[in-house]
This record gives C-alpha cells, sequence and structure tokens, in this order.
C-alpha cells in the first residue's frame, strides 16, 4: 500500500493523521484507523484502485455548498459575473456590486439572503460579528452575573413521580432569582427515546425535540392521583425505567382529560402542531412506532405540553428579574437508532460514533455511542439541520451551552464496535458553523456557551472568544503551568466560571478523595497505589486552600472556593447545586456504565435550607464586591 496515497486521501477527506494529545505529546493515526474510518465515510483505500478512485471523487465529484456564509463587512467568495441583485427572506431586492472578479460584497444586515446573478440563485447566511452576550442581555457593559446549574431529574417537586421535571426547575429559578441570580442552566432535555437503567442525557434519541418526562403539571389537565408525590427508591436514586413508565402513563391520563380542555387551550395545540410541521409529524410517527405508542397524536400532545412547561419556567424567570433564564444543554449528538438519525438520512455520520482520546477528563478514553452529521453532508445540505437544532434548543431560552464544542471544528470519530484507540479526528466547517451560530443567537436573544475542555486545538479559544462564544473556566483546570489555582483575576474574562461540572467530583468529594475511591475500587488498584493518589490529592487541596484563603473544614474550604470563584471577571458565573449544597456525590463518572449511580442521584428532601443560603449569599457577594 502506498503510504502516500492513503495520506493523501486521508488529508482530502478531512482525517488529521496527525495530532497532539492532551499532555502536548505529537501522534499519529494508524493506517489500519484511518482505513476503516474512510471506508465508513464512503471513500474506501483498500486498494490502490480504490484510494485513486476515491481520491479523485473526493476532490473533484463534491458538490458546491447549499447555503454560503459570510460576516457583515466580509466580502462573498463567489465566481460568476453578471447582472445581479440581493433578496431578503421577505422578497425585497436589492443591487448586488462585484468588487472585484470573484468577490461580492453583501448586505449591511445579518440575516438569510439570496443572491441572484444571471439566471442562477445562490443562498448565502450573513452573520453578526459575534454572538448576543451577557452584556447585550443585561444592558451592562461589564456585566457581573450569575446563575446555578441543576441536573432537572434530581430536583423534586410534589408529584413529579420520581423524575425532576419543570415543577421543580421553576423553584430553584425561584430561588436562584431572590438570591439576586440571572440564570439557571439545566441539564440536556432532549427527547430521550426508550429510557431504561442505562439512561443517559447526553446519548438522547433527538435533540430537536423534548423529553416529555420533563414535563411539570399543566391545570385541568392531571388525572386525580396519576403520580405518586415521591416515587424515589429507598436507596435515592431515580428508577429511570419505572419512573419513566408511569409518567408515560400519566401523560396517557392527561391525554384523554384534554379533549375537555378549555378551547384557547385546544386552538394552541394545533398552532404548535402547524408550526412543527413535517418535522414534529414525522418525530410523532418515528416515536409512536418506537416506543410502542400506537397513537402519534399523543406524541404530538406529549411535545406541546412539555414545550408549554417550560415556557412558562422561562416566562416566571423573566418576570422575576433574571436577566438569562433559562440556559439550555446541547448535547453533542444522537443515538444512531434514535429519531433525529432516522431524519437526518444521508447527511448523518453512519457506521461512525462519537468519543475523545485520553484526556484530564478519561484517563482512557471514551467511546459516547453517539453519532452526528457530517461535513459533507452538512453542506450538502445548506445546514439546514444545525439550523434547526440551533433554532429548537435556543427557543424560549435565554442561552445554550453546548457540549463538547470543539466539535464545530473536529470530531474524534470511532468506527461502531471499536474501542476509542482506534479514532481520528474529522475536519468540520468551522467558519460556516460560527457564522450559523451567531446569526441564530442574535435572533433568539440566546447567549452561547462553549465547553472547551478536553484535547483543546491551538487557537481554538481565541477564535471563539471573537466571536463572542464564552469558554468555560473550571476551578479544578485554572491553574498555573505549575499546577497551582489561578488568583480570580487571571481567569478569563472570556468564559464562565464554575466550580464544576457533571463529569467533576463536587468540592466535598473531591476533598475527600470520593472519586479517587470509586476509580481504586473501579480499577482494582492496590493499596499503596490509592494511598499515593491520596496524598497527591491531600496536597493538591493543601494548594486550594491557599489560592482561596485558607479553610478549616471541607465545608469552610468549600464557601471560599465559591467565593474565589465568583470573584473573577467572568461575565457570567455558575454554581452547580450540588456545590451550592455541600454534596459528595458525582453526578456523572466518566467512562463508566452501571457501576456508578451516573445520572440516578436526586437532590435530597429535605434540601438543607441554611447550608443552601449561604452558598447563595456567599456567591453573590462575591460577585458584587469586585470590579475588573
Amino acid at each position: 500500500m502506498s503510504a502516500g496515497s492513503l495520506a493523501l486521501l486521508a488529508e482530502a477527506a478531512g482525517l488529521l493523521i496527525d495530532w497532539e494529545d492532551v499532555h502536548g505529546t505529537p501522534r499519529t493515526v494508524s493506517d489500519d484507523t484511518l482505513l476503516g474510518v474512510l471506508a465508513a465515510l464512503g471513500w474506501p483505500a483498500e486498494t490502490p484502485a480504490q484510494r485513486e478512485d476515491s481520491l479523485q471523487r473526493c476532490l473533484h465529484g463534491r458538490v458546491q455548498p447549499a447555503l454560503r456564509t459570510v460576516q457583515v463587512g466580509e466580502l462573498l467568495a463567489l465566481a460568476a459575473d453578471g447582472a445581479a441583485e440581493w433578496s431578503d427572506e421577505q422578497g425585497q431586492a436589492w443591487p448586488a456590486r462585484q468588487v472585484r472578479p470573484g468577490a461580492w460584497d453583501v448586505p449591511a444586515e445579518p440575516g438569510y439572503w439570496r443572491l441572484r446573478i444571471g439566471q442562477a440563485e445562490h443562498a448565502v447566511a450573513v452573520a453578526p460579528a459575534r454572538c448576543f452576550s451577557v452584556a447585550d442581555a443585561t444592558g451592562t457593559a461589564m456585566p457581573r452575573s450569575w446563575g446555578a446549574m441543576l441536573q432537572v431529574y434530581a430536583s423534586r417537586s410534589a408529584g413529579d413521580g420520581g423524575i425532576g421535571d419543570s415543577d421543580g426547575a421553576q423553584s430553584w429559578c425561584a430561588r436562584v432569582a431572590a438570591a439576586g441570580g440571572d440564570a439557571l442552566a439545566l441539564s440536556p432535555l432532549h427527547a430521550a427515546g426508550h429510557i431504561d437503567a442505562a439512561f443517559s442525557p447526553y446519548s438522547p434519541s433527538d435533540r430537536r425535540f423534548l423529553e416529555p418526562v420533563y414535563a411539570g403539571a399543566l391545570d385541568g389537565l392531571e388525572a386525580e392521583g396519576a403520580l405518586e408525590a415521591d416515587a424515589t427508591p429507598a436507596d435515592g436514586l431515580i428508577d429511570w425505567a419505572g419512573a419513566a413508565a408511569a409518567k408515560w402513563h400519566a401523560l396517557r391520563q392527561s391525554y384523554q382529560h384534554f379533549r375537555q380542555a378549555p378551547t384557547e387551550l385546544q386552538d394552541d395545540l394545533r398552532r404548535f402542531e402547524q408550526q412543527g410541521g413535517a418535522a414534529l409529524a414525522a418525530f410523532a410517527r418515528f416515536n409512536a412506532s418506537a416506543l410502542g405508542e400506537g397513537d402519534p397524536a399523543l406524541q404530538v400532545y406529549a411535545q406541546w405540553r412539555t414545550a408549554r412547561s417550560w415556557w412558562r419556567v422561562q416566562e416566571r424567570a423573566g418576570v422575576a428579574g433574571m436577566a438569562l433564564g433559562l440556559i439550555a444543554d446541547l448535547a453533542v449528538g444522537f443515538t444512531p437508532g434514535g429519531a433525529e438519525a432516522s431524519a437526518a438520512g444521508d447527511t448523518a455520520l453512519r457506521g461512525l460514533v462519537l468519543g475523545a482520546p485520553p484526556d484530564a477528563f478519561a484517563p482512557g478514553g471514551q467511546v459516547w455511542g453517539v453519532s452526528s452529521y457530517s461535513p459533507d453532508g452538512l453542506r450538502c445540505a445548506g445546514f439546514a439541520p444545525f439550523i434547526a437544532l440551533l433554532r429548537a434548543v435556543m427557543r424560549d431560552r435565554g442561552g445554550v451551552r453546548i457540549d463538547h464544542i470543539l466539535g464545530l471544528q473536529r470530531l474524534w470519530v470511532v468506527p461502531q464496535g471499536a474501542d476509542s484507540g482506534q479514532g481520528v479526528y474529522l475536519r468540520y466547517p468551522l467558519a460556516d458553523l460560527l457564522n450559523l451560530l451567531a446569526l441564530e443567537s442574535w435572533r433568539h436573544r440566546c447567549i452561547v456557551i462553549g465547553e472547551d475542555l478536553g484535547v483543546v486545538p491551538p487557537g481554538i479559544r481565541d477564535t471563539l472568544a471573537a466571536r463572542g462564544v464564552l469558554g468555560m473556566d473550571v476551578l479544578a483546570f485554572t491553574r498555573s503551568p505549575a499546577g497551582e489555582f489561578l488568583p480570580p483575576p487571571q481567569w478569563r474574562r472570556t468564559a464562565v466560571a464554575m466550580t464544576g461540572t457533571h463529569d467533576l467530583p463536587t468540592l466535598e468529594g473531591w476533598q475527600r478523595g470520593d472519586d479517587l475511591a470509586w476509580r481504586a475500587r473501579l480499577e482494582a488498584q492496590s493499596a499503596a497505589d490509592h494511598a499515593q493518589a491520596m496524598a497527591e490529592r491531600h496536597a493538591d487541596v493543601a494548594r486550594l486552600a491557599r489560592a482561596v484563603g485558607g479553610g478549616a473544614t471541607p465545608a469552610t474550604l468549600r464557601l471560599a472556593a465559591l467565593r474565589h470563584v465568583a470573584a473573577g471577571p467572568a461575565p457570567l458565573a455558575l454554581l452547580p447545586v450540588e456545590d451550592a449544597l455541600g454534596l459528595r456525590g458525582q453526578v456523572n463518572l466518566p467512562g463508566t456504565v452501571a457501576v456508578h449511580p451516573n445520572w440516578r442521584q436526586r437532590l435530597p428532601s429535605p434540601l438543607p435550607l441554611p447550608t443552601l443560603d449561604r452558598s447563595l449569599q456567599q456567591f453573590a457577594a462575591a460577585r458584587r464586591a469586585q470590579e475588573y
């Protein structure tokens, strides 16, 4: 096999043969991995003839993008000549000007435009320079907003049936707003499809639609005694399969009650169905079949009441004075056999799943088991799936957190059934995706937060910051090269500050080494190895204590850490409710399935309100006290 021809094909197909790992060590992808991934992408390369044919098709056979993107003030690169005009989304037309051969002036107003040159039409998205910002939302030049981060399923409310929902989130919105907060960041609310004991909110069936088990009560539509007040098992862990079944049973009863609902509610459902169009109808048919619910109309109803429930929470957040309200979480992909994959058709990756090489979260690497859209598929479809996805998650929200935003530039793809070491990075059209993100961000007045953690390509954080995408500064990783925790003034102004994420131990658990105990148990570490890990953790706890100004007990060190994170120059700081409550349990232990209670832990009942109130007060006070 000619290594050179394989490398040429891999490069043309968008694969990164050479890359650097989390430690900066150069890595080279093996030929076997390249062959497997190329075959899945539709570029077979086993023989010299296949490689040559695939290379020629890859270089010369690709269609032109169905939608071109450009920023306001830039020139549109388009090799065409002749009399031309721009038309906006309402059909109003203006003359177009060719600045020089192959370069056209673009309208000064962001939007989706059409450029007609002779008989040819070209779709063009003209994007603002940056995303909608916290400053735009608050009307403050140097905002110091703050909020909390909630795993929705973990919240509690009367009659939630064992899974937290919009009513539980509403209670947290009220608490945060009363303490002066502007935002409540949520775990993903995507439609899950079939829910079993291995449920993860980051492995959804369809990100365009909402999961009905998270719908709160709607006046007049609830059957008497439809759900138990608290169906959480004695061990305090969610029984996903049982609780979801109970909630769907209640939804069916609610659907029957809906037939006697007031006319305005029925009219609202009809409008919702009309606005959802063919996409909602196809989703309802898919779910009715996949979930064993024979009536697609029930699925439409479930989507309507779920959307209405969350719209109500956002509306009340605004009334309570929150500048942002709810911040949605957009998962990186969808299950290969789910509704979104079915709707995606040829635009989806087939035979490949996403993951990550070894990094600080998972030293052994990860295979997430979800898929996404292919770069070529997105271009051919005029980025329609990406635009529809952004509109779905931004609707009725004040912000969106994009999981693994580095995927807008490259995704680690792995053949189905392989481990993470058999993966390779696949390039994506970053400039186009950022243009569309900025455009939709302003249309929905929705800030954008990007999870820029893990193996971070050089320069990507600067690129994202320049486009108004906020990064994530997490206490555990915000350190000097020597490993010391950075003082607040040295944290980024272009990132959201936070004490932790769902993939990290809580502050209380970290101090005690709870995560290390889990790893020791799961990896069958020797006593000596575990003792060494604990000694290193104790040294790290001492580093944190020095950085934040002391802390004689885990509780006082936690509060000092909260103040430390809140004191920096970030426009927005977010506090996970687990850290606000002083909890020890880790939400998710990356790289584990079934052996750790991932995504199953509910918040305590009753809540330790004195602890919570003090945490919120300390966090809010630290935000008010500093000016940068």
